[in-house]
């Protein structure tokens, strides 16, 4: 038994932009396709995730994709040097199980742990890229936990 994964890449990056939509475009774009590889995949779970702002957007879509679990890389907890702005809402509300992988110098902060998701901090900052295997070893083992029981 294996899983199928798809690599998505944002319209906003397609188009060459390096800043997000609005997060309701974000979303529906998600959920599109979303909506796609469920037809394509039936009767499999669904894990979302992302990277970043791709990360709140699978906390976001969670519930209305169905999503079993959410693995969020580098979850952006609030703009550089501005705690105050906390994105923490939108992680608290996933009630399926949650994977955060956080740099532990990234400039956009830590969120905070909670009853549905655990935090995983690695060596490195926003780009997770000083300790890929430490990453993939998280996730790996996080994964094989939480789909287990959906085996």
């Amino acid at each position: 038994a294996g899983v199928h994964v798809a690599l998505v890449e944002q319209p906003y990056r397609v188009a060459g932009r390096r800043a997000p939509a609005p997060a309701n475009q974000l979303d529906t774009a998600w959920l599109t396709i979303a909506d796609d590889l469920s037809a394509r995949f039936d009767d499999l779970p669904f894990v979302f995730g992302g990277r970043s702002s791709g990360a709140r957007v699978a906390c976001r879509t969670a519930a209305q994709g169905q999503a079993v679990a959410v693995l969020c890389l580098a979850f952006p907890e609030h703009p550089p040097g501005k705690p105050e702005k906390t994105r923490q809402p939108e992680l608290d509300a996933v009630e399926v199980p949650v994977l955060v992988v956080q740099g532990e110098n990234d400039p956009f902060g830590r969120p905070a742990a909670g009853p549905h998701h655990e935090i995983v901090v690695v060596e490195g900052d926003h780009s997770l890229s000083k300790d890929l295997e430490g990453v993939s070893r998280a996730a790996t083992e996080w994964l094989s936990r939480v789909l287990r029981p959906l085996a």
